[in-house]
């Protein structure tokens, strides 16, 4: 679900390790740090710094995930017990004679 009234940049404020990786990969592309005159050694760092950001996106979306679904499971259970709560109006199986 995309909220499309949030900018990019108030988006990467609430995921700071993805907002970091994003940072990264400008630097590289800038070339920042000065120290990138060959192809081969950008590329190894921008697959370095996409593996890293990979691996965090998935472990913050598993997080994110289990609280959704532990929430939800809370939920589930209060109002499984409070339909729980009303009289019960089962007396048992009736016999008839033969």
């Amino acid at each position: 679900m995309v909220n499309s009234k949030i900018s990019l940049e108030g988006r990467l404020k609430r995921h700071p390790l993805l907002h970091q990786r994003i940072e990264a990969l400008i630097g590289i592309v800038e070339d920042s740090e000065g120290d990138l005159d060959k192809a081969n050694a950008a590329e190894e760092r921008v697959i370095q710094e996409l593996h890293q950001m990979g691996k965090e996106v998935l472990q913050g979306w598993a997080k994110e995930k289990e609280l959704q679904k532990t929430k939800e499971y809370k939920e589930s259970n209060q109002q499984d017990k409070i339909k729980n709560k009303g009289k019960k109006k089962f007396i048992g199986i009736q016999h008839t004679e033969e």
